[in-house]
This record gives C-alpha cells, sequence and structure tokens, in this order.
C-alpha cells in the first residue's frame, strides 16, 4: 500500500472534519483556553491509543483469540450506544456553582474530562481507526519500516484534527450553545447510521465466509 492510499485510509477513520462537530457540542459551554486545552488532550490521548494498537494491537488481539470482525461488531456497538447518548442527552444545565451542594461538584470532577470521552475516543481513535492501524501495520505482511511511515502518516491526520477542533472556536461563538445542541444530534444519528454500517458489513463477511 502506498503512502497516498494509507493517508486516504487513516484520514476516512479519523474523520477530522467529522470531529469539529462533536468537539463543538461537549465544548460549547467552556472558554476558549478550555477549549484549546482539551482539543490538545484529546490529540494527545488519540495519538497514544492508536499508537499502542499500531504496536501492540495484533499481539493482543491474537493472544485474545479474538478475530477482527469480532472486534468490529463490538467497536460498531459501542459507537451506536454513544450516538444514542449524542440523540437523546439533555444538554448540559447551566448551574451557578454556589447553589451546588459539595457532594454534586465531587461527583462533577470525578467525571471523565470530554477531551477523553468522546472527544479521544471514540471520535478520533474511534473502533474503525484502532481497526484500520491494526490492518495497515500487519506483522506478518508489512516491515518495520512501513509499519513506522504509517505511525508518521496516522500523527500527521491527527495533527489537522488538531488545527480544525482550534479553528471551532469562531464557530462556536456564531452559532451558540443551542446550535450546538442541534449539531450534536444531527451528527448523532449520523454516527448511529456509521455504527450500524460497521456492525452490518461484519455480520454480513461473517455469513458469507461462514467463520470469524
Amino acid at each position: 500500500m502506498d503512502l497516498l492510499e494509507r493517508f486516504v485510509t487513516l484520514w476516512v477513520v479519523i474523520d477530522p472534519i467529522g470531529t469539529i462537530p462533536v468537539f463543538i457540542a461537549v465544548t460549547a459551554g467552556m472558554e476558549a483556553r478550555a477549549r484549546r486545552s482539551a482539543a490538545l488532550l484529546a490529540t494527545v490521548v488519540s495519538a497514544g491509543v492508536l499508537l499502542f494498537f499500531l504496536v501492540l494491537g495484533q499481539l493482543l488481539i491474537d493472544a485474545l483469540g479474538i478475530s477482527l470482525l469480532s472486534f468490529q461488531v463490538a467497536g460498531g456497538i459501542v459507537l451506536f450506544l454513544f450516538a444514542l447518548t449524542m440523540i437523546f442527552g439533555e444538554p448540559k444545565q447551566e448551574t451557578d456553582q454556589r447553589s451546588v451542594a459539595p457532594d454534586e461538584n465531587l461527583k462533577e470532577t470525578e467525571r471523565p474530562s470530554p477531551a477523553i470521552f468522546p472527544l479521544a475516543v471514540p471520535s478520533l481513535a474511534s473502533p474503525g481507526a484502532m481497526l484500520a492501524i491494526v490492518m495497515l501495520t500487519d506483522n506478518n505482511s508489512t516491515a518495520i519500516a512501513d509499519q513506522a511511515i504509517t505511525g508518521a502518516v496516522m500523527i500527521g491526520v491527527l495533527l489537522v484534527a488538531y488545527v480544525c477542533m482550534l479553528s471551532a472556536g469562531p464557530i462556536i461563538r456564531v452559532i451558540g450553545n443551542s446550535g450546538a445542541a442541534i449539531i450534536s444530534r444531527v451528527m448523532g444519528m449520523v454516527l448511529a447510521s456509521v455504527a450500524a454500517d460497521a456492525v452490518l458489513s461484519a455480520m454480513l463477511e461473517i455469513i458469507g465466509t461462514g467463520s470469524l
């Protein structure tokens, strides 16, 4: 597989442009500095996850006896469940911090950062991206040098995604929180469709071949 094909594959599965609406939806209530920090953290975490799958993904899957099709089905189900939260989830309430009880404040701080979930995983480091990385760096058919090139291409695509998220600030100022909520629900429908397609395509291949 040549460099252009790798770039196109990773661009599609990471989808830097498609990450913008998700970023807008989950950071609509943040200040500009917090949004920049979230974009950086999401990029770093997603890079770490995908590098892990580049180096150890195939070994882990083989050691556990998991087929790539099973991994695709599981990833599609996770994406679908997350899409449902985007579609039906209630918008974050604007609450006066002085009126919130201490235990509620504690629960809020214990919640995972939106930069990690859903931005890093499963938006940037999606199950499709993890699967693509494992397939592009197959130890049985890919030399170490080619795997390193694939890793460099992946980092390049994630840097583009980081720039796209930074550009979301002006968009948030224009559309406001209501617009972000609308985008979140529309993207939830799109993500649900993508997840369903991933599961169905894997199931059809399993049925066609008669095995995992």
